[in-house]
Formats: C-alpha cells, sequence, structure tokens
C-alpha cells in the first residue's frame, strides 16, 4: 500500500477541449518540499489547483491520504493574491474566524506574519491592501493560509512580482514551513529559490517516466 500524502495516475485536465495537463503518475510523500518547474503553459498552475482540489480532473484519479479529497488541508497562494478590503489584521484571522477559532487570534496573527518576514507584525495590522507594496501583499496573503496551520501549502510562483527583500522574506518561510513538516509544492521559474532550498525537483513537460517528468 502507498504511504504517499499524494497520488495522480493518468491525470488529465482539459479547458474547452484543450488538454491543459497530462500527468501519467506522480506521487509526493507527507513533509516533501516539490517544485515545481517547466516552460509556460505546461500545465504548473493546473496541477496546483488540482492538488488544492479546487478543481475537478477531466479524467484520471487523484487521491490525497488515500482518500478522494483533502480541501481541508490543503491552501493555495497565488500568483497575484487577492487581499480583501479590510485590515492586514483581519486578512489574516478571517479563516480562523470562518472556522469560529477566535481562541488566540493576535498570537497566531503575530506569529503568522513574523514567519511571512514581518519583523514588526503590529505596525501592518491596522493597513489597508492600498496601503501595501507587492511583495507585502504577497506575503500577508501568505500569513493568513499559515494562520490555518495547513498540512499542504501549494505556492504559485510566490517570488515572481516581488521585490528582493519580499523574495528572500518568502524563501525564509517556505524553509520554515519545510522545517515544520509541511508538505510545500511550488511552481517557480526562479533559479534564485531553487538555489536556497534543497526540495526535489519535477520538471513538466511532454515527456514523462514512473518518477517523474523529464
Amino acid at each position: 500500500m502507498s504511504t504517499a500524502l499524494y497520488e495522480a495516475h493518468n491525470l488529465v485536465q482539459r479547458y474547452n477541449g484543450r488538454e491543459a495537463l497530462n500527468v501519467p503518475h506522480l506521487a509526493i510523500e507527507q513533509g516533501e518540499t516539490v517544485f515545481l518547474t517547466g516552460p509556460n503553459g505546461c500545465g504548473k498552475s493546473t496541477l496546483l489547483r488540482l492538488l488544492a482540489f479546487l478543481e475537478r480532473p477531466a479524467a484520471g484519479v487523484l487521491r490525497y491520504a488515500g482518500a478522494a479529497e483533502g480541501r481541508k488541508e490543503a491552501t493555495l497562494l497565488l500568483q497575484d493574491p487577492y487581499l480583501l478590503h479590510m485590515s492586514v489584521y483581519n486578512n489574516v484571522v478571517l479563516g480562523l474566524k470562518f472556522r469560529y477559532q477566535h481562541a488566540g487570534m493576535r498570537q497566531i496573527f503575530e506569529s503568522c506574519m513574523m514567519a511571512a518576514g514581518f519583523e514588526y507584525p503590529w505596525n501592518f495590522a491596522d493597513r489597508g491592501p492600498r496601503e501595501l507594496s507587492g511583495g507585502e501583499r504577497q506575503r500577508v496573503a501568505l500569513a493568513s493560509r499559515l494562520a490555518l496551520r495547513p498540512r499542504v501549502l501549494l505556492l504559485d510562483e510566490p517570488t515572481a512580482n516581488v521585490d528582493a527583500a519580499s523574495a528572500r522574506a518568502l524563501a525564509l518561510a517556505i524553509q520554515a514551513c519545510k522545517a515544520d513538516g509541511i508538505t510545500v509544492v511550488c511552481a517557480t521559474h526562479d533559479p534564485a529559490l531553487l538555489r536556497a532550498i534543497e526540495a526535489r525537483e519535477i520538471r513538466l513537460g511532454t515527456a514523462w517516466d514512473m518518477d517523474g517528468p523529464v
């Protein structure tokens, strides 16, 4: 019996009749950090949405911990995350409120903001999204995901549109997630990020073997 957290067989996704992804076999272990690489249009973002259970595949099987779905344990951070028009504090703890987890929210806000690279979280707590830089918005969005204590963190080009300081902070945050045993799957073109973090690289393309794409 497989011990993989994710296991996919003959996984296919199509949009308007066009095949966007075709994965004969994929396995990701609990606590593993994986980078998805490959040219634009090869299916990295599509695969992340499937792993987040935001879409159903057109064909094939995707299993999570031996079951059909793990949406509540996986969270996806998009390349251009959307923050609600409310304070940074409320953006970060909103998911906790939806889960009726009101205890310790201030402590969770502070720890998750610091994990996302904010040295002084409370200096940002009352700011709105328009008062943040692009890199700060990305890191606030990451803090909101970390607040949910996910088992799986899925990242779509997290350093693509941020400044160098935010890119370094995001790399450190990924390292911390890895150290905490969180399964991380990250789509990226960023060679600096690939060098900074030891991880298995899966290159999406047209040719696959049983160990992954080549």
